[in-house]
């Protein structure tokens, strides 16, 4: 009887002795390694912006038209042709406003004669001031409708308001022109990348900044882009923003709508 309780002392003495062997043990290994928090990365390091797909657009697409309406007589350019700004690009016909004008120069010339004539009559009083008066503004008024004639006249001539290529012509002499557009004339220097991003990156792409842009085949060759416009609206729908950027053109050698890639010289680790 004296054996049993004796056994059951030493069970429970061992017993705690473990667990304080086991508190001791837990405390070690609870304790940091040296240098251990100088290896971990915080949570607020966002991640490098991968290459996105982007397309080469014209930087200004614009669709000709005519400020007035009447028939077209000559269109000089053709599909494709490289135009400048100011260059003439079709007529219409003007058989009026020239017939006009020819009025127009006929009076402005006669009144120029009267008023010279009666100059004379005026300063020995043999007209009255009022006469004067008359014939000189009946002159301005001959030289006021002339240049209207003119102005109408100008607009009967379209040039290119952009140096550009030439995509399309959709009238051809002979055909009536009203509110629809003539031809249609692109501006290819500069060209524009258009890239949809995630909206995780908002952000992280500044205005200003340059860009790598790989353009598939056929060309295959990597150029230098500027960063023009970055959306500061997301578009809820598909979780995105669009980023325009500007890539030089001079000798047209790069076409528009080729796609390409493109990769942000911002494609690095920084912090939100």
């Amino acid at each position: 009887m004296t054996i049993r309780p004796f056994l059951l002392l030493l069970y429970f003495a061992a017993a705690s002795l473990s667990a304080a062997e086991m508190s001791e043990a837990e405390k070690l290994l609870a304790m940091p390694l040296e240098g251990a928090e100088a290896n971990v990365e915080p949570d607020d390091i966002g991640a490098a912006i991968p290459s996105l797909d982007c397309l080469l657009t014209p930087s200004v697409d614009t669709q000709i038209a005519s400020p007035v309406l009447g028939v077209i007589k000559s269109v000089l350019v053709e599909k494709g042709d490289l135009v400048k700004k100011g260059d003439v690009l079709f007529r219409l016909r003007s058989e009026v406003e020239e017939a006009t004008l020819a009025l127009n120069q006929a009076q402005t010339e006669y009144g120029q004669r009267t008023i010279e004539r009666n100059t004379g009559l005026y300063q020995r009083n043999l007209i009255s001031e009022q006469e004067k008066d008359e014939i000189i503004i009946n002159n301005r008024l001959y030289g006021y409708e002339m240049e209207q004639t003119r102005a109408l006249l100008r607009q009967k001539t379209i040039t290119s308001p952009l140096t550009g290529v030439v995509v399309e012509t959709f009238l051809d002499p002979g055909e009536y022109v009203g509110e629809e557009p003539v031809m249609q004339v692109v501006q290819l220097d500069p060209l524009y990348v258009e890239v949809v991003v995630p909206a995780s990156y908002f952000g992280r792409i500044a205005k200003g900044e340059h860009a790598d842009v790989t353009l598939d085949a056929p060309l295959n060759s990597t150029h230098k882009a500027k960063v023009r416009i970055v959306d500061r609206v997301l578009d809820a729908a598909s979780g995105t923003f669009g980023v325009r950027l500007e890539l030089p053109n001079p000798d047209y050698l790069l076409p528009a709508g080729l796609k390409c890639g493109i990769r942000f010289a911002s494609n690095k680790v920084v912090r939100r």
